[in-house]
């Protein structure tokens, strides 16, 4: 059953994403506001990852579910994005079962329960 929903602005064909756990927006709606992927989100209990600060900001002022990921922290290479990622994800992954939000830099990981 899946987990995490991957917004748009995330890359599509990303081995760390490529399971049962996670859904691609592109695989659902790729034109969906944000409302309704927060909607979508909420009604299947699925923890948005994205780049987009408008969930982050959402979640400030709400309460779970959903949960964010946050990543913030600009274009890089493939390959820097996916090793960057594949080192951080266990520790994301951990957090989110106790925090609303997750934001990820590339220096660091921030929480917020």
């Amino acid at each position: 059953m899946a987990q995490f929903l991957i917004d748009v602005n995330l890359p599509y064909r990303f081995a760390l994403w490529a399971n049962e756990d996670c859904i691609h927006m592109r695989d659902i709606g790729e034109t969906w506001s944000d409302s309704e992927i927060w909607r979508y989100a909420r009604e299947h209990d699925l923890i948005i990852v994205t780049k987009d600060t408008d969930f982050s900001d959402r979640i400030m002022v709400s309460e779970p579910p959903p949960r964010v990921v946050h990543i913030c922290f600009g274009n890089m290479r493939m390959r820097q994005f996916h090793g960057l990622m594949t080192r951080l994800w266990p520790q994301i992954m951990e957090l989110t079962t106790t925090n609303r939000l997750v934001r990820v830099y590339q220096d660091r990981i921030e929480a917020l329960a």
